[in-house]
């Protein structure tokens, strides 16, 4: 358990550093749900978009449990090192994106288009949201938007080798994009002018890049540890 604990608050982390990329995925669907609640309703915004998000993490975390059943059955082969080493790499081009300096993660959102395409007119007829149910539902489905910084972080969480530990760290990746995008859906303009300031997201990129050839197993691995 001890080893799992820097490996959650990476996840956390890593979510909170791509909040600016959720926004631009998901801010707008935020808005939209905020908007389409009716009258009646709106006393309740915050637990309709608390439970939006609950579903939307628990798809994250049920994702998890499946790539991460995957990274057990290669963990003890040869696959495993290629394996970690495509995750160092697309944590990296993450960073990259989030700086602002090269944008080429986002052409692996295609892989999930085609999915996506069957579930995106099932999500919309449930708007406008008036229930918690309605809301816990819309958020699972929206879970599977076609996002490069979620795919990074499966296979960075499925390359640990255990299908339960990669369910946990998608569970703590989501938990750390929640104060991005509940605050989009309760303040969206503080919010946003936040996150689209250059320092900000150059700051996020770098660490997220840092951490990226942290995941890159090398010689550096064992010098970390031992400090």
């Amino acid at each position: 358990m001890s080893d799992l604990l820097p490996m959650l608050a990476s996840a956390v982390i890593l979510g909170l550093l791509g909040g600016g990329h959720c926004l631009g995925m998901c801010g707008g669907l935020m808005g939209a749900l905020t908007l389409a609640i009716p009258k009646e309703q709106r006393s309740r915004r915050f637990r309709l978009l608390l439970a939006y998000n609950v579903g939307r993490i628990v798809s994250y975390a049920l994702a998890g449990l499946v790539i991460g059943l995957a990274g057990w059955a290669v963990a003890n082969s040869p696959g495993a090192m290629f394996m970690r080493v495509l995750a160092g790499l697309l944590l990296i081009t993450m960073g990259l994106y989030l700086a602002g300096w090269w944008s080429g993660l986002t052409r692996l959102e295609s892989l999930g288009r085609g999915l996506w395409r069957y579930i995106q007119p099932v999500a919309s007829r449930l708007l406008p949201v008036s229930s918690l149910p309605r809301a816990l539902l819309l958020g699972a489905l929206w879970g599977w938007l076609p996002c490069g910084l979620v795919y990074s972080t499966l296979l960075w969480s499925a390359s640990q080798g255990d299908a339960l530990h990669s369910a946990v760290l998608m569970l703590a990746f989501g938990l750390g994009t929640w104060p991005v995008l509940l605050a989009t859906g309760l303040a969206a303009e503080r919010t946003t002018a936040l996150l689209r300031k250059r320092g900000v997201r150059m700051a996020g990129g770098i660490l997220v890049i840092a951490f990226g050839l942290w995941t890159l197993p090398g010689p550096h691995q064992h010098w970390l540890m031992g400090h």
